[in-house]
C-alpha cells in the first residue's frame, strides 16, 4: 500500500511531461490562413466599434422640423456605434411611418413622407422629405357638462355659459395634440377651482377625418358633489397661541369652496413670519366620510367604495361642508443672523439681526445696520393680526447719515397700523423724533417733531418679484400739524409710479415718476428725514446717493420738492439674461422754479434671479460730468 501511491504520483508527472512537450511546427500556408483570419476579424470588430458614419437631412416646414429632429429614431441613432449598414437600412425604411405618426400630434394627418440614403459622398446622407399637406382643423365640439346645478333654490347657478367660451381649443384651430390635452386640462382645473374640487373627466375622444380635415371633439365633464367650507383644523402649533391663524381666517363656514381664497389664507399665514411652512387646503379625506353618512343603510349596503362612486351619491343627496385644514411647521423662536455686504449707494455694510416671535405675545425683530455713510439701530414690535386683519407694531430706532457735508442723527419713536394685501396696501404711522444737524463748522442744530402719515400702495403686475407688465402706484399724506412737541409744523406729500410696458415678445418699457412736496413757515425746524434730495440707484442713475440737492454751507442738503423721471427698455435676449438701456432725469430744490432736472443715461445688464432681478448700470451724468457705476436688487416698492 505505502508504494502505490508513488508509483501513481510518477504515472501522472509522466503525463504532464508529455503535455509540456513542443508542437511541430505548421506549414507556412496554414500560417498564412490562420492570420488572414485573424486580421478579418480584428477588422470586422474595428468597424463594428466605428458603426456607420452618416448625416441626416430633414427638409420640412419649421413647425415640424424641430420635432423631427428631437424624436426621429434615424436621427437619435446617428453616432451609435452599434449601427451597421443593414440596421440603417431599417432604419430609412421604418421612418416614414414614424414621421407620419409623429407629425399627426400637430394636427397632419394626410403628409407626404421620402425617406432615401444616398452614398453619392464620402459619408452616407439620410435624407428626409416631408410635405405636411393641409392641417386638420377643429370642426366641431360637443361639451357636455353633467352636475352643475345649485342645491339650494338661493344658490348662485354655475356659469357653465362662461366655462364653454373660456375652452381654449376653439372652431377653426389647427388640431394639435397637445392643445387638446391642455384644453381638457385646462377646462376641469377650471371647475374644481371654485365650488367642485371633485369634479371628473367622464369622456373624451376626438374623431378624425382626414379626408375632409375636420376634428370632431366631445368632452364629458361631471361637476361631482357642491363642496362647502367649514371650520378650521389646525396642525402643527406647538409654541404660539391659535389665534396667530384664527384672526387671519376670513373664510365662514358655509362658504363655497374656492382654491383662490384658500390660497390667500395661505398667503397671509406665511407673511406673519411665525412660520416656515404653510399648507392650506379643505380636508378632502371628510368628503368621503360625508358621503357615506348621507346614505340610508341600504344605499351604504350597494354603494361601492371608491371616492368617485361616493362622490356622485353626495351630488345626489346635496352639498358637502368640508372643514378647511392649516398644516404649519413653525419657525423657531430666536434667530440671529450676521451679513456683510457693499452698495453703491451707502457703501461697505456689516448688519446683525436678531428676531424673537414670542416676547410676551408679540414678534420682536432688530437690526443693527453699520454702513460707511449711515448706521442705524432698531427694534419693532407687532401683534399678531386682528380678526378685521390690522397688523399693529410699535418700535424704536436710531439713525445717523453723513451725507454730502450735513451730518444728521434721528432717534424716533413711532406706532403704526397697517392693513390690505400685497395688491393694496395702507398704513399710518404716529412718530415721535428727535433730529440734530451739523452742516460743516457749521453749529449744531436740533429740532423735534410728532408727524402723521397715511401711505397707500396699489399694485397691479403680473409677477410682484420680477414684472414685466402692469404699474405700481404709491403715495403719502401727512406732516406734524399740531404744536405739540413740534418745532415747526409742516404738511408733506409724495407720489410714486412705475409702469411696465411689455415691447414685444422680449422687450420691456419701464415709465418711472416721483414728485414730493413740503408746505411749511419755515424750512428750518422740518426733520430733515421729511425733505427731499435725489441721485443713486433708484432715482437718478450718473450720480451719487443723494447728490441733488441744495448747496448749503458748501453742502448738498435736502430741499421742499422733488421731481424726477426715468424710461428705460430692457431686451431680455437670453431669458433670464437681458440688457438694458435707460435716461433718468430729476432734482431737488428750495422752489418750483429751481427745479432743473440733471440727466443721466446709460446702459446695464440684468438678470431675473430668484430672490427678484439682479441690476449692474454703467450712467454717464451729464452735469456731473463723470460715469458711475450702480448696482442694485429688485425695485422700489
Amino acid at each position: 500500500m505505502f508504494l502505490a501511491r508513488p508509483d501513481h504520483r510518477i504515472a501522472r508527472a509522466s503525463r504532464r511531461r508529455r503535455l509540456l512537450a513542443p508542437l511541430p511546427l505548421p506549414a507556412p500556408r496554414i500560417l498564412a490562413q490562420i492570420g488572414l483570419t485573424v486580421f478579418a476579424m480584428l477588422a470586422g470588430a474595428l468597424a463594428w466599434a466605428q458603426g456607420v458614419s452618416y448625416t441626416v437631412r430633414i427638409d420640412a416646414p419649421p413647425p415640424l422640423d424641430e420635432l423631427l429632429q428631437e424624436n426621429l429614431d434615424l436621427v437619435r441613432w446617428r453616432g451609435n456605434p452599434r449601427l451597421d449598414r443593414d440596421q440603417l437600412q431599417r432604419l430609412i425604411k421604418n421612418t416614414p411611418d414614424q414621421v407620419r405618426t409623429l407629425v399627426a400630434t400637430e394636427g397632419y394627418y394626410s403628409p407626404s413622407v421620402t425617406a432615401a440614403l444616398s452614398t453619392d459622398r464620402a459619408e452616407p446622407e439620410a435624407r428626409v422629405m416631408v410635405d405636411p399637406g393641409q392641417p386638420v382643423l377643429v370642426g366641431d365640439i360637443d361639451l357636455v357638462l353633467q352636475g352643475f346645478e345649485p342645491f339650494a333654490p338661493t344658490s348662485v347657478k354655475f356659469d357653465t355659459d362662461a366655462l364653454r367660451r373660456r375652452w381654449s381649443l376653439g372652431v377653426g384651430q389647427r388640431f394639435r395634440q397637445a392643445d387638446w390635452e391642455q384644453a381638457k386640462r385646462s377646462l376641469l382645473r377650471q371647475v374644481m377651482q371654485a365650488r367642485y374640487p371633485r369634479a371628473r373627466l367622464l369622456d373624451s375622444n376626438a374623431t378624425v377625418d382626414p379626408d375632409v380635415y375636420r376634428a370632431l371633439l366631445r368632452v364629458v365633464v361631471d361637476s361631482g358633489p357642491e363642496v362647502h367650507l367649514g371650520g378650521l383644523r389646525i396642525e402643527g402649533l406647538k409654541r404660539y397661541p391659535a389665534s396667530i391663524i384664527t384672526n387671519l381666517n376670513q373664510i365662514r363656514p358655509g362658504d363655497d369652496y374656492n382654491e383662490v381664497t384658500l390660497q390667500a389664507f395661505q398667503a397671509r399665514l406665511q407673511d406673519t413670519g411665525y412660520f416656515s411652512g404653510v399648507e392650506v387646503s379643505a380636508d378632502m379625506s371628510a368628503l368621503l366620510d360625508a358621503s357615506i353618512e348621507a346614505m340610508t343603510d341600504e344605499q351604504k349596503a350597494d354603494a361601492p367604495t371608491s371616492p368617485a362612486a361616493a362622490a356622485a351619491v353626495a351630488a345626489a343627496v346635496g352639498p358637502i361642508t368640508t372643514p378647511v385644514l392649516v398644516r404649519v411647521t413653525e419657525n423657531k423662536q430666536k434667530n440671529v443672523a450676521v451679513g456683510l455686504g457693499y452698495s453703491t449707494n451707502t457703501g461697505n455694510r456689516a448688519q446683525l439681526t436678531y428676531d424673537d416671535l414670542n416676547v410676551r405675545g408679540l414678534r420682536m425683530k432688530s437690526n443693527l445696520i453699520v454702513e460707511t455713510l449711515r448706521q442705524t439701530a432698531r427694534a419693532d414690535f407687532y401683534f399678531p393680526t386682528t380678526p378685521k386683519g390690522y397688523n399693529d407694531s410699535f418700535g424704536a430706532a436710531f439713525e445717523r447719515n453723513d451725507l454730502r457735508g450735513e451730518r444728521t442723527s434721528v432717534t424716533t419713536a413711532a406706532a403704526r397700523r397697517s392693513w390690505g394685501s400685497p395688491l393694496l396696501e395702507r398704513s399710518l404711522t404716529l412718530e415721535v423724533l428727535r433730529e440734530n444737524r451739523q452742516v460743516d463748522d457749521l453749529p449744531v442744530t436740533s429740532s423735534k417733531s410728532v408727524p402723521l402719515t397715511y401711505s397707500i400702495t396699489r399694485r397691479a403686475l403680473d409677477n410682484l418679484l420680477s414684472p414685466t407688465s402692469g404699474y405700481v402706484i404709491s403715495g403719502q399724506f401727512g406732516g406734524a400739524v399740531l404744536p405739540v412737541l413740534t418745532d415747526e409744523r409742516f404738511l408733506r406729500a409724495t407720489a410714486r409710479f412705475v409702469n411696465f410696458r411689455p415691447m414685444g415678445p422680449a422687450g420691456t418699457l419701464i415709465l418711472r415718476a416721483e414728485a414730493g412736496a413740503v408746505a411749511s413757515k419755515r424750512k428750518l425746524g422740518v426733520p430733515s428725514t421729511f425733505l427731499f434730495r435725489a441721485g443713486g440707484d433708484q432715482s437718478v442713475r450718473g450720480y451719487a446717493y443723494q447728490e441733488l440737492g441744495v448747496l448749503e454751507s458748501g453742502a448738498i442738503v435736502p430741499g421742499r420738492y422733488l421731481l424726477t423721471g426715468s424710461a428705460e427698455y430692457q431686451y431680455w435676449f437670453r431669458p433670464p439674461y437681458g440688457v438694458a438701456v435707460f435716461l433718468d432725469a430729476g432734482n431737488a430744490a428750495d422752489a418750483l422754479r429751481e427745479l432743473r432736472p440733471k440727466l443721466g443715461y446709460g446702459v446695464g445688464a440684468r438678470w431675473r434671479s430668484p430672490v427678484g432681478p439682479i441690476n449692474v448700470d454703467v450712467a454717464y451724468g451729464q452735469a456731473a460730468k463723470q460715469v458711475r457705476l450702480h448696482f442694485s436688487l429688485g425695485f422700489t416698492f
